[in-house]
């Protein structure tokens, strides 16, 4: 869908209301689980959905541009679209929103280009359910090599702020995730990520908290307990190898608590590497089950 500068302007005028503060489970907006870690799902493609049915998840999490395919014409996506009909699972979240050549940040931002992507992700997003756009993309996001990180932090910031109104006109929401320093060198942990949505103040552009880059980082838990209030969706893998939940047996229940603390509603995506997912999703699932049990 092209966007006008007229539709720019527009959607731009209802960005900052500063509302954001309160806790998010206050708007209609919220991730509508209900209760603490009630919905967790994988990321991995439609096709697994009844895998994941059957071993007692909720819901998938896919991919931008795999699944809602921006860049596309509308009937490759209608494809995507009788997909999700046959699904065992509803496609709540995606994830892997900019490619790496639409660059936010440095000397030749791209951020037109951006915007007419982000809004025909956020449309077909909202056609086909997904009430998250994950918002890693570090490739897209990471900042040049001597290039100003300040400048950097602003022009991130800026097209942040032109984004989510988008978002926002599809009813959709989207979750800034920090990266550890092995995949980005901008935004690397929870604290950051929260400065950043603070800086951007709208509603429709919240954090998400990944439990697998931060114990890369050996984040504290804290974290989560001072940003929490801004939390809209999280991952989780196991540190070494990104396994799943229960192969190498990571205790996640500091994580899990704070999450408890802040009284955390939201989804949880298990994104890592598997060796047969038929074969590990349950006892993943109940790895994770087991853990939570104990906070």
């Amino acid at each position: 869908m092209k966007t006008t500068r007229r539709d720019f302007l527009r959607f731009s005028a209802i960005a900052g209301t500063g509302i954001f503060l309160r806790p998010f489970n206050a708007f209609g907006l919220a991730s509508e689980a209900g209760k603490f870690l009630e919905k967790i799902g994988i990321s991995t493609g439609i096709a697994n959905s009844a895998i994941l049915a059957s071993a007692g998840y909720s819901f998938v999490e896919e991919n931008v541009r795999g699944f809602l395919v921006p860049s596309e014409p509308e009937p490759v996506f209608e494809q995507k679209l009788t997909l999700l009909k046959e699904s065992k699972l509803p496609v709540e979240a995606c994830n892997s929103f900019l490619p790496g050549n639409l660059k936010c940040v440095g000397t030749t931002p791209l951020h037109e280009e951006i915007l007419r992507f982000g809004e025909s992700a956020f449309r077909r997003a909202q056609m086909a359910g997904v009430k998250t756009i994950v918002f890693g993309s570090g490739g897209a996001r990471a900042i040049p090599e001597g290039f100003s990180r300040e400048e950097a932090k602003k022009q991130f910031i800026s097209i942040c702020k032109q984004l989510a109104p988008f978002a926002q006109k599809y009813n959709v929401v989207i979750s800034l995730e920090p990266l550890n320093t092995q995949e980005c060198n901008f935004i690397n942990s929870v604290a950051e990520g929260g400065e950043i949505v603070q800086a951007v103040n709208h509603e429709n552009f919240r954090l998400l908290a990944d439990i697998y880059h931060m114990l890369k980082e050996n984040e504290s838990p804290s974290n989560i307990t001072k940003y929490g209030h801004l939390l809209f969706h999280t991952h989780i893998a196991e540190k070494t190898g990104r396994t799943a939940p229960g192969v190498n047996n990571d205790d996640f229940t500091p994580y899990f608590k704070a999450l408890k603390d802040v009284k955390y509603e939201g989804r949880m995506a298990i994104e890592c590497s598997w060796k047969n997912l038929e074969e590990q999703a349950a006892n993943a699932l109940n790895a994770m089950r087991n853990q939570l049990a104990s906070v």
